[in-house]
């Protein structure tokens, strides 16, 4: 298995790391955090016109037909500058939902708006108590002559605040845990009967909590079969996770970083306390649990050229579980080792921990993704 860039994969990553570095400074990212939806518009604008927005779609949908690869470059290099634009959101889940399962006119009607910066998307999933079942359904779709009527509620909706179309999940028929019977529907959030109460999330990102009354789209609303759409959720979702798999890489990264160079400049004592050999193993333990998160999000991007669905879902929980050691073993030390000054606002570090923690929370935490390790019959 080659790990190695490409030429063209190396020109992308130093593309996409100039543009942040130049967008995205500290002082900056405050004030995208203030704008409306809690992120820039501006730079979002940025990312269409270099090509970011439409990486992974096909050449006959207007993009660069790039791959899992290609966006874990630009998730690294975004997690390293905590980006706040709803990428995820828009282009690795919903895209993923189109470029899997969208017809010929959905992709025509949505991709355009998604690789031109003009809409933005939001994953309308999770419900009450559902926590990581992804078959936990209770909100609904009926049929009413040729289209549907969705009702239900769904919270936590990263991005839900001010997208401009909701791909909601609800129950077409059976029980709500079942695994049949889940449909995936393109939903205008100005439609009538969608109400969003938005709010910051703890990473600085916004979110919503969306309620459906009454809400009625046509035929062509439905994303796949709206009847057995759970396999194209899931492998959305793992799509999504080895996504943020390469977003923690970035954030523990440049944690480190950040942690070694405050090491060489804080003195105590009259010297920098990077020359105490306790300290220095810290350091060191960091940068092996950076590069073990490093090595397996790599395997979980190999994997989604699988074939097997099985073996594809078992690699990226086992990224998952490694991510979620790591994460939480690099962010508990940056803060540590930063003293007092790591729990304020002021100091980027504890910014980094609080995205690291709400990555390994999202899609499933690490024990869960243990569960489906074991469950497979892997070994971590």
């Amino acid at each position: 298995m080659d790990f190695d860039l490409s030429e063209e994969q190396r020109l992308l990553k130093e593309s996409v790391d100039g543009l942040l570095n130049d967008s995205y400074d500290f002082d900056s990212r405050k004030k995208y955090r203030a704008e409306k939806g809690g992120w820039s518009k501006a730079v979002w604008g940025k990312l269409a016109e270099q090509g970011l927005l439409g990486l992974p779609f096909s050449e006959e949908d207007g993009g660069f037909g790039a791959g899992a690869v290609e966006t874990m470059i630009v998730m690294e290099a975004m997690g390293k500058a905590l980006v706040l634009e709803p990428y995820l959101a828009t282009v690795v889940i919903a895209g993923g939902f189109l470029r899997h399962g969208g017809s010929a006119e959905q992709k025509a009607a949505y991709i355009p708006g998604i690789i031109d910066g003009s809409k933005t998307f939001a994953f309308a999933q999770l419900e009450k108590n559902s926590r990581y079942d992804l078959s936990d359904v209770a909100t609904t779709a009926k049929k009413k002559g040729a289209g549907w009527v969705i009702d239900g509620e769904k919270f936590v909706v990263i991005n839900g605040e001010n997208a401009d179309t909701l791909i909601v999940t609800a129950r077409t028929s059976g029980a709500r845990r079942d695994r049949n019977g889940i449909g995936v529907f393109l939903v205008p959030a100005n439609a009538k009967g969608v109400g969003r109460k938005g709010y910051p999330t703890q990473d600085g990102l916004h979110a919503a909590d969306i309620t459906l009354t009454g809400v009625e789209v046509g035929a062509d609303a439905a994303i796949g079969n709206p009847d057995n759409a759970i396999d194209l959720i899931e492998r959305v979702v793992d799509d999504a996770r080895t996504a943020m798999c390469a977003e923690a890489v970035g954030a523990m990264d440049e944690s480190l970083k950040s942690t070694v160079e405050y090491l060489k400049t804080r003195k105590q004592f009259g010297v920098a306390i990077g020359t105490f050999q306790t300290l220095q193993h810290r350091a060191a333990d960091m940068f092996v649990a950076v590069e073990q998160a490093r090595s397996m999000s790599m395997f979980a991007t190999m994997a989604a050229d699988f074939d097997n669905a099985k073996e594809r879902a078992t690699a990226v929980a086992a990224a998952k579980v490694q991510i979620g050691k790591s994460l939480k073993f690099v962010g508990q030390q940056s803060i540590q080792l930063h003293g007092g000054i790591g729990m304020t606002q002021e100091a980027k570090i504890g910014h980094y921990f609080k995205r690291l923690t709400m990555i390994e929370n999202t899609f499933g935490d690490t024990d869960y993704h243990l569960r489906r390790v074991t469950d497979a019959g892997g070994l971590i």
